[in-house]
Formats: C-alpha cells, sequence, structure tokens
C-alpha cells in the first residue's frame, strides 16, 4: 500500500481545516513545482498556540501533513511549535513515499512561516536561522 492508514485518515478526515479570522499569526507557502499551497492560521495566547487551522490546496499528502502538522503544535508553546521538523510530521502519519516527502516540508515551512508573522506583529526577536531550512536558495543568512 502506497498510503498509510493515518495518512488516508487525515486525508479523509482532515483536522482544523478553516481560517481563523483574528488570527495572531498567518503563514503562507507554496511549491510551485507540484503547485501545492498551505496557509496556517496560529491563535497565541500567553505563548501557547491555543487555536491552529489550515487551509492547503494541493494533494492527499499535503492535506494529511497539514492536517498532523496542527495537531502535533496544537496546545504547544511557541518556541516549541518553532522546532516542528518535516521528519516529525511524516514519522507522526507512519510514513510517506519519498516523491510526497516534500509535501511535508511544506507543512513545517506553513507553521514557521505563522510564527514569523506572529513575531514580526508583535516585534519579538528572533534568530533568523530558526525560519530557514539551511538549503534554501532565497535568502542571504550565511550557512
Amino acid at each position: 500500500m502506497l498510503y498509510s492508514e493515518k495518512v488516508m485518515d487525515h486525508f479523509r478526515n482532515p483536522r482544523n481545516v478553516g481560517e481563523i479570522p483574528d488570527a495572531d499569526g498567518i503563514g503562507e507557502v507554496g511549491n510551485a513545482k507540484c503547485g501545492d499551497i498551505m496557509k496556517m492560521y496560529l491563535k497565541i495566547d500567553d505563548g501557547i498556540i491555543t487555536d491552529v487551522k489550515f487551509e492547503t490546496f494541493g494533494c492527499g499528502s499535503a492535506i494529511a501533513t497539514s492536517s498532523m502538522a496542527t495537531e502535533l503544535i496544537k496546545g504547544k508553546p511557541v518556541d516549541e511549535a518553532l522546532t516542528l521538523t518535516n521528519q516529525a510530521v511524516v514519522e507522526a502519519l507512519d510514513g510517506l513515499p519519498a516523491y510526497k516527502l516534500h509535501c511535508s516540508v511544506l507543512a513545517e515551512e506553513a507553521v514557521k512561516a505563522a510564527i514569523k508573522d506572529y513575531y514580526d506583529k508583535n516585534n519579538i526577536p528572533y534568530n533568523p536561522t530558526d525560519f530557514c531550512n539551511q538549503d534554501c536558495d532565497h535568502c542571504s543568512l550565511e550557512h
């Protein structure tokens, strides 16, 4: 079987779908190669992610990884959510086919983009390297 039961469950019954109109942080990322677009909304109270929602335009793996990512960060402190990796999302879904791993990277990037937006809106200082996946060609950070 190509996809695990968990992937199929999160695809068929995605958790936390929708938008948060008064979100504290919003992150939108996309992958031009595959056409997937993810938008992540965070509600944060006292440094804790109290609510998270997503809107994803993409394949089943993109929807499943978005759904799982929201489940993994909901109720967590922002600094802990910032450490979410695409590998953790893949493991929580019991794996993804190799050619779909980029979807889990998008989920990680969407979470980080939403947290960065929250930090920017609230003038919270941060380390720019926390928001770079180290192999990006769009940032000027030294790695």
